[in-house]
């Protein structure tokens, strides 16, 4: 089993930034950050390797957000700038033991309980 916990959301401006982080009771091969809007399927946001750190984005995360993570701290992070209204949604940080998944999110065995990312306009 592993333990998600993600931090890191809140209010911002359009235009901002924010970073959320997550941390994992135990290594896993890939990780995963997606999104929900009430009403609306659960997306896919980007994902990261973590034996070589490959990185994938879906194209409205491209240029704006990074992945990244911490192999000693157990963490993961994503970087969000110059976010839009359209990125308000709870964030949830999800983790893999395949090293070959990215957006498909029936590939992720365990999820964090989200955060709220609210941008106003």
């Amino acid at each position: 089993q592993v333990h998600l916990v993600e931090t890191g959301g809140g209010l911002v401006q359009a235009g901002g930034s924010l970073r959320l982080s997550c941390t994992t009771s135990r290594r896993t091969a890939t990780m995963g950050w997606f999104r929900q809007v009430p009403g609306k399927e659960r997306e896919w946001v980007a994902a990261i390797r973590l034996r070589d750190g490959t990185t994938n984005y879906t194209d409205s995360a491209k240029g704006r957000f990074k992945i990244s993570r911490d192999m000693a701290k157990y963490a993961l992070y994503l970087q969000m700038n110059t976010l839009k209204p359209e990125d308000t949604a709870v964030y949830y940080c999800a983790a893999s033991d395949s090293p070959l998944v990215f957006g498909d999110e029936t590939r992720y065995a365990y999820w964090g309980q989200g955060t709220q990312v609210t941008v106003s306009s």
